[in-house]
C-alpha cells in the first residue's frame, strides 16, 4: 500500500479494505514501507504463487512491475491514486473496494507490458517496465503542472486545470517517430503518446483501441496544432473520438523510437523523468499476470 497515494485516500481507506480482506477469510501481509525500492524488495521475496494487492494508483502499480513481470506473480489491482488509468480502464473505480477485492477470486489473464528506455536525456540509460503507457511534449507538461493545481482538484478535474495552463505555454518540437524500424511521423509536434492502456489523465481516452492482450503498443502523435486546435483534439480525447482527425497520426507497433530535436518532459504512467530526446519503447507480450474478472 502507498499511504500517500491520492493525497492519502490510501491510507484513509485502509481499515475499510482490511475489514473486506478479513470478511472473505483471507490472509494477508501488509507492505508499507517509506519507499517504493523498499517495498519492492519485500513483495520479490514472497513466494511467486502469492497474490500481490497493489493499493493506489498507476505509479504505485509501476513501482511494483519489476516483481511481476516474467515470474507469473498475481496482481490484483485496488484502484486509491489520483488518477487509477489502467485500473479505469479494467472497470475499476476508485472506492469500490468490494468490486475490487472480489478479483482475487477470477481467473488469470496474461496482459501486455512496456519496457521502456531513455537513450538520450536527462535520465540516459535508465530503464522501466510500464503497464499503461508514456507521454512527451503536451502530455509530461501537464503532468508537471499537475504538482501546481489547487489541493482541492483531483483526477480528471485536476488533469484539466493542469492542461488549460499548459496551453497557454504550448510549444512546439520537431520528433522523428520509428514504428517497427519504419518512418511513421517526422515534424513538430505537441505531444506523442506510447500506449498500452486506453487512457490517462484520470480518464482521457487517449488511446481507444488499445488491447493490453494484442501484443502491440498503440503510439499518437499529434501534428504542428495551435493551442486552440490542441484545446479541441484535447476535447475530443476526453470522449474518444479524435482517432481519424486531422493533425492525429495513430498506428500500433512492438518497437518503437521517439527522437525529439531539443529535449522534451517525459511522463511515465503520470510520474515525470525529467527531459529527454530519445526513448526506445518495446512490447513485452503476456508479461504480467492479472487477476481480473472480464
Amino acid at each position: 500500500m502507498n499511504s500517500f497515494a491520492g493525497g492519502g485516500l490510501a491510507q484513509r481507506e485502509w481499515p475499510r479494505l482490511e475489514r473486506e480482506l478479513l470478511a472473505r477469510g483471507l490472509q494477508f501481509d501488509l507492505i508499507q514501507e517509506s519507499s517504493g525500492d523498499e517495498a519492492l524488495n519485500r513483495v520479490q521475496n514472497l513466494p511467486v504463487t502469492m497474490p500481490v494487492v497493489a493499493v493506489g494508483g498507476d505509479g504505485t502499480v509501476r513501482s511494483l512491475i519489476p516483481a511481476l513481470v516474467g515470474t507469473g506473480r498475481p496482481l490484483v489491482i485496488v484502484p486509491l491514486g489520483t488518477g487509477n488509468d489502467f485500473a479505469g480502464m479494467l472497470g475499476l473505480r476508485s472506492g469500490h473496494l468490494e468490486a475490487a477485492v472480489a478479483h482475487l477470486d477470477a481467473p488469470p489473464r496474461q496482459v501486455d507490458a512496456l519496457d521502456v528506455t531513455i537513450t538520450e536525456g536527462e535520465r540516459t540509460g535508465q530503464r522501466a517496465v510500464l503497464l499503461n503507457g508514456l507521454g512527451m511534449g503536451f502530455d509530461a507538461q501537464v503532468a508537471l503542472n499537475m504538482t501546481r493545481a489547487p489541493v482541492r482538484l483531483s483526477g480528471l478535474a485536476r488533469y484539466g486545470w493542469a492542461a488549460l495552463v499548459t496551453l497557454r505555454e504550448l510549444k512546439l518540437a520537431t520528433v522523428r517517430v520509428l514504428v517497427d524500424g519504419r518512418e511513421f511521423y517526422h515534424g513538430k509536434s505537441a505531444l506523442v503518446a506510447v500506449m498500452n492502456g486506453t487512457r490517462y489523465g484520470g480518464g482521457f481516452q487517449i488511446s481507444p483501441v488499445s488491447d493490453v492482450q494484442d501484443g502491440e503498443v498503440n503510439v499518437l502523435a499529434s501534428g504542428p496544432l495551435g493551442p486552440f486546435r490542441l484545446l479541441l483534439l484535447m476535447l475530443a480525447v476526453l470522449r474518444g473520438v479524435h482517432l481519424g482527425r486531422e493533425g492525429v497520426h495513430h498506428t500500433p507497433g512492438r518497437w518503437i523510437t521517439v527522437r525529439w530535436d531539443e529535449p522534451t518532459p517525459l511522463h511515465l504512467d503520470g510520474d515525470l523523468h525529467g527531459s529527454v530526446r530519445e526513448v526506445q519503447v518495446r512490447v513485452l507480450p503476456g508479461a504480467v499476470t492479472l487477476l481480473h474478472h472480464q
